[in-house]
């Protein structure tokens, strides 16, 4: 099971940081706003993999623990962390030689969600239910 949860991890995590760095290469030329000092391609897709891989082993834990409701509480505390962690982009310190800092948690905040959107997407694919 953890095999199977952690390859879900590492290729959602892997796809996530795709999709960010898609949305943040089209955010940059929509709006001009370069943020690659703060948010580095390295960082994006870092961050969506350490994102995945955590999500695989608290998936096999809570699964391990409470056997029936362990998905169940696995998705919704998923989806609480993937809101609180807005927080972080909205209290970040941005460098002062940085334009329009206005725009940049309308750039990460999306960025948030797609390690849980690939989760979800994915996880049929890895991990049948019986």
């Amino acid at each position: 099971m953890f095999k199977k949860a952690l390859l879900l991890g590492i290729v959602s995590g892997v796809l996530a940081g795709i999709a960010g760095l898609i949305y943040a290469h089209l955010y940059y030329s929509i709006n001009e706003a370069d943020f690659s000092k703060v948010a580095s391609s390295i960082r994006i897709i870092a961050s969506s993999l350490v994102g995945g891989v955590l999500a695989a082993i608290g998936f096999t834990i809570l699964n391990t623990w409470l056997k029936r409701n362990g998905e169940i509480v696995f998705n919704l505390l998923f989806s609480i962390i993937s809101f609180a962690s807005l927080l972080m982009p909205i209290a970040y310190k941005l460098p002062t030689s940085l334009e329009t800092p206005e725009l940049f948690p309308g750039m990460v905040i999306p960025m948030h969600f797609f390690p849980a959107l690939a989760w979800f997407t994915l996880k049929p694919l890895f991990i049948r239910q019986s």
